[in-house]
Formats: structure tokens, sequence, C-alpha cells
């Protein structure tokens, strides 16, 4: 599967949705870091180095929802995809 470049700003906005609804918040910082899947204070917390590419967020962002457990939800096929595919080039 193959996401466009344009699609990439729609799929970022999708997985933060999916992450706010299992409960996770996201952050963009900045600083010398790639991001992950945390927690902080109890809190899950999903950082994002704001500096990095769109695509490499995505990437990030899937790995990181993979990690808090997708599975257990529904999902579209193609978000499922998206998610499996990132988080493997991740």
């Amino acid at each position: 599967m193959k996401i466009k470049e344009k699609e990439f700003e729609e799929t970022l906005s999708d997985l933060k949705a999916l992450a706010a609804q299992l409960g996770a918040t996201v952050r963009f910082e900045k600083g010398d870091f790639k991001g992950g899947y945390c927690i902080v204070h109890e809190s899950k917390v999903i950082v994002i180095n704001k500096m990095t590419n769109l695509q490499k967020k995505v990437m990030i962002l899937s790995a990181a929802l993979k990690e808090l457990g997708v599975d257990k939800i529904y999902l579209t096929p193609r978000m499922r995809e998206i998610i499996e595919e990132m988080a493997e080039t991740n």
C-alpha cells in the first residue's frame, strides 16, 4: 500500500483522533529525539519531534498506537493497513 503525499496530513489527523480515543495525548515538541509512546505521571503520552517530516510523524505515531494496542478496537481496513505498514517501516 502506498500513501500519497497529500494524504499524510489527513492520516496524521486521523491517527491523533485514534490516540485520543485510546486515552493518549499526542504532543509535538522540539528537541534531539525521534519520539514515541511513554507514560508521564500516569498519563499516556505520545511525543513526536515537530521538526521531523510528515511521513516520519505518521510512522512514529503508528508505531506508538500499535504499542498502545489498536488490535482491540475497530479500525477501518485502510487505517489498520496504514498503521501496520507504517509501524513496520519505523
